[in-house]
């Protein structure tokens, strides 16, 4: 799985001098009273200064976990690769590990397997299973948006996500959640490093916020 960032724009200041507009004020460089707002906004909910701060990925990862991710709609845009136009030979996900039934209902799995082996054998006939009549489909003259359907959700994936920063903060909060899925984990982990990166006191303050 691959997140990249593609583009950015503003910075912890843009989500300051959004807030200070409504008294016509504007700051040059972020000092320690900026720093107190940003941490102000966040509490009380004020989310619409950190709409102003924008980030662009480029994300790569199986289908099962992007249809997960896909639920978050509010200030985000997606676009994803189309397989009704593309036929290239898809690429497919395999865990490295497998993780067991859960003992509690409300999470998806518990612990590690010991028949791993056994695993990564059934998804391997799956994958080989699915490509030889994907490829077969195709040779017979079926259009592509129609010899997807023997595609597995272990496929990969590409999309562009765009969005606010405070956007991909409900993201992260809600997928890095022990309770959500460790392959969205994953994904969302990434995402918070670029946010992080690239706006430390806003990210924090939002990420210690509640909502």
């Amino acid at each position: 799985m691959r997140v990249t960032l593609v583009d950015h724009m503003g910075s912890d200041l843009s989500v300051v001098n959004a807030a200070r507009v409504s008294y016509m004020k504007h700051s040059a460089e972020l000092d320690n009273n900026d720093k107190k707002l940003i941490q102000y906004l966040a509490k009380h909910g004020h989310w619409s200064p950190f709409a102003h701060a924008f980030l662009q990925f480029r994300i790569a990862a199986p289908l099962f976990v992007a249809r997960q991710l896909a639920k978050h709609q509010v200030g985000l845009s997606w676009n994803e690769v189309s397989r009704r136009y593309v036929d290239d030979e898809p690429e497919f996900y395999e865990p490295k590990k497998w993780r067991g039934r859960p003992t509690n209902s409300k999470q998806g799995s518990d612990g590690l397997i010991e028949a791993s082996d056994e695993a990564h054998k059934c998804l391997a006939l799956v994958h080989k299973t699915a490509l030889e009549s994907y490829n077969e489909l195709l040779e017979h003259g079926v259009a592509p948006e129609m010899a997807r359907t023997v595609l597995p959700q272990t496929m990969m994936t590409e999309w562009y996500w765009s969005g606010s920063l405070h956007a991909f903060a409900r993201v992260c909060r809600q997928r890095l959640d022990p309770h959500s899925q460790q392959e969205t984990q994953e994904v969302a982990a990434m995402i918070y490093q670029n946010c992080q990166k690239l706006f430390p006191n806003s990210w924090v303050a939002l990420n210690e916020t509640e909502e």
